[in-house]
């Protein structure tokens, strides 16, 4: 599964758990009886008593581990926040340059040779790529608007066969793996007269 899904699975799974929550509170709230796993039964009990709202007050301990671990929270909810956000688009690709030293080939200058090979490939009026994946080992995810008339299934090969094959040899790369999304270029309707 890949990264986003995992991510979505575990927002998913989250928000169920807070949803389940959140609505036996107020379930039992509007009077319905508490299910058996509730903490308290009794129809003006409390969430926390004062003796236990006090208990660790006097314990020099609690207070130094509550924030560190409320701060530790915080601090893995902002790590994954970042993650989330962080583009995906490797900024540099390692080039072999057959010396055993390699080179540096930036992700963009190769997206935008590759975008500008596919749209002057013939039937494409316009391409979009965006290369993902490791620096090691990228990735092309293709856009390409095709006009009318033209073939899928050609304009597939040649660009796998051209612009695809032209940008994996140029970065001395072994593979370069491509998500390619097709589709039509609209046009405005032939008037009838």
């Amino acid at each position: 599964m890949r990264e986003g899904g995992v991510n979505r699975v575990l927002t998913g799974l989250a928000g169920l758990l807070l949803l389940a929550l959140g609505g036996s509170v107020l379930a039992v709230g509007l009077g319905a009886p508490p299910p058996h796993w509730w903490i308290h039964s009794g129809a003006h009990d409390v969430l926390l008593s004062r003796a236990e709202r006090t208990r660790w007050r006097s314990a020099g301990w609690w207070w130094p581990a509550v924030i560190a671990a409320l701060a530790i929270l915080v601090l893995l909810a902002l790590a994954w926040f970042v993650s989330v956000l962080r583009p995906r688009r490797p900024a540099e690709i390692l080039v072999g340059t057959g010396d055993g030293e390699g080179a540096r080939l930036r992700g963009r200058a190769l997206q935008s040779a590759l975008t500008q090979d596919a749209a002057r490939q013939p039937g494409v009026a316009h391409a979009r790529i965006h290369l993902r994946g490791r620096r090691t080992a990228p990735t092309a995810a293709a856009g390409l608007r095709l006009e009318a008339g033209v073939a899928p299934a050609t304009a597939l090969h040649d660009f796998t066969a051209r612009a695809l094959a032209h940008a994996r040899r140029s970065a001395g790369l072994a593979s370069l793996p491509a998500e390619v999304r097709l589709g039509t270029a609209r046009h405005r309707a032939g008037r009838v007269t």
